[in-house]
């Protein structure tokens, strides 16, 4: 607080009753004070009045004319000892300093919500998916002329993924409820990344090694979809799981992209090999990353904020796990049947396209020239 500030803030000046408006004022430098002689301060010390000869000083109510005081200069901002006043937020704020507390937030990646982080890695987990099936679809071509296979052979190796992919649908389902969508899903992409490392070498070893590498990739890559659905059910609201799991699903449309986009560049400058090499090493890096961060449920996470666990716990639809399954009940009602062919034919069309249109184009192109 300024000196000007606490004087005004302790006198109030009024005229007397005696006062000639006829008088001029007359400044008096009190570092930056100013009155004007025929007024009168008031204030909680009544220290000294203004007359009309000049500064008046009151003491045991005598009073003697400002004239006849010699005044000393005195300059408050040079004097050695300065007023002090208590301000409480400052020192809570400087204790703290000096306690060695923070006095900034936290940063912004730890008020980031977790159940969206959940969502971004099972995102990133559908695209390496993608990426690491479709791969395949490109470097068949180089393979096919390194080793000399007919179509029909070609068409074996391709089809070998989907036997595998077949096996785990169901399976996958069931182990996500039994042990956890996080150890199901960790498992998947682990199994099917090292499926895809081990691509070129049984290529090299023979068909027989290739068919069965490429059907422990689609085992891998089946259980993916349902630990996906498990884990989610847990960690989403039910007013954000349309938008979460579309979200999710849109990595394996961009997985698709990435993989047709980038293996002819990496085939083109470092063989076909490389495609399985590089993309079979990221499920790796997505691993450590999925061990250290994900969780099958709220209620595992030791880190998770309490408002968090609050909001997804008391949004959430709680279920008992599920001990048997009425299949007759549920093959016997014409929605599902309806879900069934609907969604075989949408992978009919995907999954033909994906795998066989690099090897359309390139026949197309053969015989163009």
């Amino acid at each position: 607080m300024t000196a000007k500030a606490f004087l005004l803030s302790h006198y109030s000046c009024s005229p007397p009753k005696n006062y000639n408006s006829n008088i001029r004022g007359r400044n008096f430098s009190f570092s930056s004070l100013y009155y004007t002689t025929g007024i009168e301060c008031r204030g909680a010390f009544r220290l000294f009045q203004f007359g009309s000869r000049g500064l008046v000083r009151r003491n045991n109510d005598s009073w003697k004319v400002g004239a006849d005081v010699k005044s000393k200069p005195f300059k408050i901002a040079e004097s050695s000892e300065s007023l002090k006043f208590e301000d409480p937020i400052s020192d809570a704020l400087l204790r703290k300093k000096e306690e060695g507390d923070s006095l900034e937030g936290p940063a912004w990646w730890e008020e980031f919500p977790k159940r969206w982080v959940i969502v971004l890695l099972c995102f990133s987990a559908f695209l390496l998916c993608n990426m690491d099936r479709v791969n395949m679809s490109i470097a068949i071509l180089p393979m096919a002329s390194e080793y000399h296979w007919s179509p029909t052979t070609v068409g074996l190796i391709q089809s070998s993924f989907f036997w595998g992919y077949l096996l785990t649908q169901i399976a996958g389902g069931i182990w996500a409820d039994t042990v956890g969508g996080k150890a199901v899903l960790g498992f998947g992409v682990v199994w099917w990344s090292v499926a895809t490392v081990l691509t070129p070498i049984a290529a090299k070893l023979g068909l027989p090694f290739l068919f069965v590498v490429r059907a422990f990739m689609g085992i891998g890559e089946g259980v993916a979809m349902p630990a996906m659905n498990n884990i989610l059910s847990k960690w989403v609201p039910v007013s954000e799981r349309s938008r979460s799991l579309a979200f999710v699903y849109s990595g394996m449309y961009l997985g698709s992209v990435t993989g047709l986009a980038f293996s002819p560049l990496l085939i083109h400058n470092f063989g076909w090999p490389s495609v399985f090499f590089s993309f079979g090493s990221l499920g790796t890096v997505w691993f450590a990353v999925w061990l250290n961060k994900a969780y099958s449920s709220p209620l595992d996470d030791p880190d998770l904020r309490p408002e968090e666990k609050k909001l997804i716990l008391s949004s959430s639809v709680s279920k008992e796990p599920v001990k048997s399954i009425p299949w007759k009940l549920i093959l016997s009602k014409p929605p599902v049947w309806a879900l069934i062919v609907s969604h075989f034919c949408h992978n009919w069309g995907t999954f033909i396209l994906l795998t066989w249109m690099p090897t359309y184009y390139h026949q197309v192109v053969l015989s163009l020239s």
